[in-house]
């Protein structure tokens, strides 16, 4: 199954409203949200964090926010995080970096939701290019039995 097709059918399979947004090629988050109706806080992103050998999460990043190191090592008791490289981020869940969504990953992986993504309307990646979902942010990280937590700082 195609990766879109397989994130459309994970997210539809866990009984959430969503809508599908696709537009074209985007250069920055500004135009991601334009494209997307939203505004740059409300695009979220979807990124792969490995913990250890074999041990990876999800972090849901507001636009305009980036991981605070420091502060994601103290919430999950580590003293060394990284980013998997591109293809080992592909191997994981299925996706190219750009389109990584939560839903339909080859893996099962926990999420961590950052507690400065804004209530309402939210768009997470839709499994490819130009592909996105909008969806209650409330209703996303309760299906995805996401822990919430100050993870980010301003970019």
């Amino acid at each position: 199954m195609e990766p879109a097709a397989r994130a459309r059918a994970a997210i539809e399979a866990a009984g959430l409203t969503f809508e599908v947004t696709e537009h074209g090629p985007v250069r920055s988050l500004a135009e991601a949200a334009a494209a997307r109706g939203l505004t740059p806080d409300r695009v979220l992103k979807t990124i792969v964090v490995r913990r250890a050998e074999d041990d990876f999460l999800f972090v849901l990043v507001p636009g305009g926010r980036a991981i605070s190191w420091p502060k994601l090592r103290g919430l999950l008791e580590v003293n060394r995080l990284c980013m998997p490289s591109a293809d080992e981020a592909q191997r994981v869940t299925g996706y190219v970096r750009g389109t990584i969504t939560p839903f339909g990953s080859f893996r099962a992986l926990p999420v961590i939701a950052d507690t400065a993504i804004p209530g309402g309307a939210v768009s997470v990646g839709g499994g490819a290019h130009g592909v996105a979902f909008t969806i209650d942010a409330d209703e996303l990280i309760a299906s995805l039995c996401a822990r919430t937590a100050d993870v980010t700082d301003p970019e």
